[in-house]
This record gives structure tokens, sequence and C-alpha cells, in this order.
């Protein structure tokens, strides 16, 4: 704000009730139907005998139009600083983009209903010594059993909170469509014990030797670095048997598992730690460009065909995979992605939907813009390992962080760098609060598919 009428008029929204919609206040156990204008309530009822275990649900359902918007909402007493686990059933009948139209929302209030300021310490893009209010929370869908899909989250209460406002919604409903909500509960819980990772990423070229068997020992001094400082992944470049060799990707080309995946994964066991490498994969006439999750227990965890072919590997023959596999590993879930995959926001968006929370990225090189645009976009911890000079303004080896800034960054041939990461703790945006949840709600309609 640049003047005093702006401070006031944004004190003024800061400090204000809760927003009200129009509502009824004739619902079961204290629940309330919402909705954002009156030509757009949908019916909103409960049945004691619905629900899973015919405990009963709300039933929010639209008639002959389109687009209706409501929602139910309940205020219950929270302490400020404890911690939470919300859980809901959700069932629904004719909606095809459930993400968006079922959504829960979590609204911390203080003892007078008003909405109030965020205390914890992880903010991006706001300055020194603002402390931003508390946004919404959203609960995130998980299993579904016999129709119903549990909506679930454990969040921290801010200090300052004194009630929390439990939402449920209904959105933009086809006609005659309509969500069932049951089971609905908030209860104190264990706090979230913190989730730490230590992500490494190596700054090297295996410039020695002119065989693919040449290259993979050209990291092991490095990989052992790595675990001196108690790496849990370790992120190498791409395609590291064909860098330097002259040889075409078909050359360089082992099966998978192979000889290099056999070499990484005595390394991986030796230093108990994960490592994701670069290799041209030869699956009988087709060549692929792959990354490969090696874990501590020197198995292969799973590989990623890169999908995005830049013209030297379409003219190379190479073939283009077209799955977004995400691994769990002892410490999170995995997503791979390779060089020309940065390119496009679908490869870490596809990799961020399917749980990814952290993304290795094997990359000759790419505009860095495009590695924090990966991170930030998707609110992921994005690892890159590249033969790009720090010195050429382009390409880098380092961890960006999930605002997409770099924690750290491997600036000299032939070192590391290292950096350690809560899982747990999300990063709050000023306007926005956690928008990593918030995506799956949020996210467009690409190409008419969910």
């Amino acid at each position: 704000m640049k003047n005093a009428s702006g401070i006031l008029f944004f004190l003024a929204i800061l400090l204000s009730p809760q927003v009200g919609h129009a509502g009824d206040p004739g619902l079961h156990d204290g629940w309330r139907a919402m909705t954002p204008r009156e030509e757009l309530r949908p019916t909103v009822s409960w049945d004691a005998d619905a629900g899973p275990t015919n405990k009963g649900a709300y039933i929010i359902q639209a008639d002959g139009r389109e687009g209706l918007m409501g929602h139910i909402q309940k205020t219950f007493p929270v302490e400020g600083g404890k911690t939470y686990e919300f859980t809901a059933l959700r069932k629904t009948e004719g909606i095809d983009l459930v993400r968006r139209a079922g959504a829960a929302r979590l609204i911390w209030l203080d003892q007078e209903g008003k909405r109030i300021i965020r205390d914890q310490p992880s903010f991006a893009s706001y300055r020194p010594g603002e402390h931003p209010r508390a946004e919404p929370e959203f609960p995130g869908d998980q299993e579904t059993n016999s129709d119903w899909t549990k909506v679930t989250g454990i969040y921290r209460a801010p200090s300052q909170a004194a009630q929390v406002q439990i939402e449920l919604h209904f959105r933009w409903g086809p006609p005659h469509s309509q969500i069932q909500w049951s089971d609905i509960s908030l209860k104190q819980t264990e706090d979230l014990k913190p989730r730490v990772v230590r992500l490494a990423t190596i700054h090297h070229r295996p410039q020695a030797g002119k065989k693919p068997s040449d290259k993979p020992a050209q990291f092991a001094k490095l990989i052992a670095q790595a675990a001196e400082q108690k790496a849990d992944l370790v992120v190498l470049p791409e395609s590291i048997t064909v860098y330097g060799t002259g040889l075409s990707y078909a050359e360089s080309a082992e099966p998978i598992p192979g000889p290099s995946t056999k070499y990484f994964s005595q390394l991986a066991k030796q230093h108990n730690l994960y490592i994701v490498v670069g290799l041209y994969e030869r699956a009988e006439h087709l060549i692929y460009n792959v990354a490969v999750l090696i874990g501590p227990d020197g198995e292969l965890v799973g590989k990623y065909r890169k999908v995005t072919l830049p013209r030297g590997e379409i003219e190379g023959g190479v073939t283009p995979g077209h799955e977004y596999p995400v691994f769990e590993t002892r410490f999170g879930k995995v997503g791979m992605m390779i060089c020309y995959d940065g390119f496009f926001p679908e490869v870490a968006r596809e990799l961020s939907k399917n749980g990814a929370e952290v993304i290795a990225w094997p990359v000759w090189g790419c505009n860095p813009m495009l590695g924090a645009a990966r991170a930030c976009e998707n609110h992921v911890y994005v690892v890159s390992s590249t033969y790009t000079a720090a010195s050429a303004n382009w390409m880098i080896s380092a961890i960006y962080g999930q605002d997409g800034k770099p924690l750290a960054q491997a600036k000299e041939w032939g070192t590391i760098a290292i950096t350690e990461v809560d899982l747990n703790h999300p990063l709050y945006w000023q306007s926005l609060g956690d928008f990593k949840s918030q995506i799956e709600r949020h996210r467009p309609i690409v190409d008419t598919k969910p």
C-alpha cells in the first residue's frame, strides 16, 4: 500500500468478520446451508439414513439448471497451536470434475469470528516483518471405497485461532447432479513430525573414456561426498553413458536393469541413499532416454522414460515415453523428468498430480527460469543436474525450493550441492496461503479432460 487510505482499506478487510453468504440455519446438528448468491442456491437436505454406514449424510443437489453453487458450514472450537485432523466422506452423482466441484475448506477464526494473521514462519512473496492473513486450508482427496472418497488433512491451528469454520462445497454442478457429505469429524491429534530429507545434486562432466562403461565410475567419489554429508537423494546428469563418447543413442543404450544400473546399485547400497541417473535404454528395437531411481537396498525402484523429445533425439530414432510414474521412498514421493521435459509445464504438473513431492531432473541444458517455474507452479522441490557451466548464464545444477528459488547450487565442476528440507512443512504465500493444497481444486480444465 502506498498511501494511508490504502492501508486503512487493507486493515478494514483484514479485521472485518468473515464475509457472510446467504444462509439457512435450519440444517441438522448446527450446520448451515450457504450460497454466494441466492439465484445460485442448490437444494440442501439431511438424510438420516444415507451415508456409507447409514448414519446420515448432507445432500447438496442441483435442479435442472447448470452452475449452481452452495455449501454447508459449521464452526468448531479449537485451541491455538494445537494440531487437528479433519475428515469427511464425499459421494457424487452426475459430476465429472469432482476435484473442483467437491472441495472442502477450513478457515481459522478468532474468538469473535474474525479472520486472523498466520504466525507460521515460512512465507513467500512478502515483505520482512509481514505476517499474511491465515488463508483457507484445502484438505485433499484420498482413497475411495464404495463410491465414498475420504477428504482429509492435518493442520496446526495458528496461535491466535479459537475457532475453525468448516465448509463442504458443491460448485458449478451439472443439472440434477449432487454431492453427499457424511462422517464429518474434526479431532485434536499429535503434531506432525518433521519429514526431513537431504537433497543433493552433482555438477560433473564425465569426459574421460570413449565407452559407455567408462562413465559410471567417474561419479563414485562425488556420490561418496554426498553420502558423507548424509544425503538421502543424489541426482546425476542426463544420459551419462553417451556424454563425450561420440556414440549414437542406440550405440550407448543398454537394458534396464543393465550394467550401469548394476554399478550404481552397489553404490546406493554401500552409501545407504537413493540415486537418480540418466541413461539410454534399449527395449528390443526401441531406444528410450530414461531416468532411473535406485534405492538404498540396491534395488531398482523404477524408471521414467522421457516424454518430450527434442529434434536431435527424434532424428536419432529415440522413442518417447507416455507415463508419469511417481515412486514411494523412505522419505516421500519422487518423480523424475529429463532435460527437454522442463520446457513444458505438463510433465511436472502430471508428476505433481500423481503425488510427487520431489522431482529429480537430469538435464543437459535448459533455461533455469523454467526450472524455477516447474518448482513454483507445483510447489515441489526440483533437483537439477546439468552439463552446463555455471558461467554460461544458462542451466544450473541446483535444488529449487517450492517457491522456485534455488536453495543450493553446485557451481564448480566436480562438486555437489546439498540442502535439507522438511516435506511436512508447507510454504505459505501471501493472499494464497498453502497454494499446493489448492492446485487440484483450482487448476483449469485442459483438453476437456479432468
